[in-house]
């Protein structure tokens, strides 16, 4: 990928620039649980947004995409009514603004980049190119921001350039990544730890529905809703203090169930374990006790469906599957109602799960599933 960047890259500008990269992410547990206060448990993995970039002098940039089909170079100036129209472009324009909106003073560059994380498949490679950006700019022109704002501007870039209103787990972890380790984000605070993710013995391996219903963003708005409404219900119960469902347990739920529709009980007790599940699964790292990871992952999945009911047959499909396959831990990653499963699976096993999720997934909904095998790695970093 360095060299098929650089041949286009001296190409265009006849020159040679600096090449910095960032990763796409998973999510290992920890679904609908940010806009709730409560933690996600992302990390960073070795697929990534590659770019060379170099300062030309001038108040343009000059950005070449080698993955648009056929390629697609563009130009523009970094004022704010300077915008390029083409949506990929639109990412570095973004950072640009962003970063000036904050004080730092930028000038022209020229780049070329390309990348390898799947797109469409809940890899965030959205929050990979922002965060590449955000990242090599900072460093080049000396700005001194520090890493969480530098993953705020790539949030803030989705919401006022990109028309995505994203939480910041994604450009968190694209920015904040390290090899080897997860991260226990506190979506209420924003403190992190650290948590060790060394699986000998294991695979992480997504498998892609390539499916996704159109269902996902109204039933993200009414879910999020139930949320919110069961908070207001039990905050008016006599618990003044509580501002998101991070707030509450199951015995606070239990004494407003009559208050409550069935829908709205379900979305909030689900909820409220799953936020539990990731402190449990940080605490089964700590003793590498991956069996108890994998058992969380299946409650998750299960959860989401059955109580969240944010699945769809496709995914229930595959995580059936990997249960009869003996798979560690499965579950549907990112909001539902399509995308990938992202699953623990023994080395040993590997092969027939693949196989097996390959082969009957084909027959039973008449296209194969996409499969990615992925290591967890550094977040953004100059090569």
């Amino acid at each position: 990928m360095k060299e098929q960047i650089h041949e286009q890259f001296k190409k265009y500008f006849n020159a040679e620039g600096e090449f910095y990269a960032s990763a796409g992410r998973i999510n290992l547990i920890g679904e609908h649980t940010d806009y709730n206060g409560g933690f996600v448990f992302p990390g960073a993995i070795d697929k990534c947004i590659m770019a060379e970039i170099r300062k030309n002098g001038t108040g343009k940039v000059r950005a070449y995409a080698l993955d648009v089909k056929g390629g697609d170079y563009v130009e523009f100036g970094l004022k704010e009514d300077e915008g390029p129209k083409q949506s990929w472009a639109r990412y570095i324009f973004g950072v640009c603004r962003e970063i000036q909106k904050r004080g730092g003073v930028i000038s022209g560059f020229d780049t070329a980049f390309s990348g390898n994380v799947p797109l469409g498949a809940g890899m965030s490679s959205s929050a990979a190119l922002e965060s590449t950006f955000a990242f090599a700019l900072n460093e080049m022109f000396s700005l001194g921001i520090d890493k969480f704002e530098l993953a705020k501007i790539g949030q803030a870039t989705e919401h006022n350039y990109c028309g995505v209103n994203c939480g910041i787990m994604d450009q968190f972890a694209s920015i904040f990544g390290k090899k080897d380790c997860l991260i226990r984000l506190d979506c209420r605070s924003l403190e992190y730890k650290y948590f060790p993710f060394h699986p000998n013995g294991y695979r992480l391996v997504l498998v892609d529905t390539v499916v996704k219903h159109e269902l996902a963003s109204s039933a993200y708005n009414d879910r999020r809703h139930s949320c919110e409404h069961v908070v207001d219900v039990i905050r008016k119960s006599g618990h003044s203090g509580v501002e998101f469902l991070r707030d509450c347990d199951l015995q606070m739920l239990e004494g407003v169930r009559p208050e409550l529709s069935g829908e709205d009980y379900d979305c909030a007790k689900y909820v409220i374990e799953e936020i539990q599940r990731v402190l449990d699964v940080c605490e089964a790292l700590e003793k590498d006790d991956y069996e108890t990871v994998g058992k969380k992952m299946y409650e998750t999945h299960w959860g989401m469906s059955k109580l969240y009911k944010v699945s769809c047959k496709e995914l229930d499909f595959l995580v059936k599957l990997a249960e009869k396959c003996g798979v560690t831990g499965s579950r549907v990653m990112g909001g539902g109602f399509g995308g990938c499963t992202i699953n623990l699976v023994k080395d040993g096993l590997y092969d027939k799960f693949v196989s097996e999720a390959h082969s009957k997934y084909e027959i039973g909904f008449g296209h194969a599933p996409k499969i990615y095998d992925v290591v967890i790695s550094d977040g953004a970093h100059r090569i």
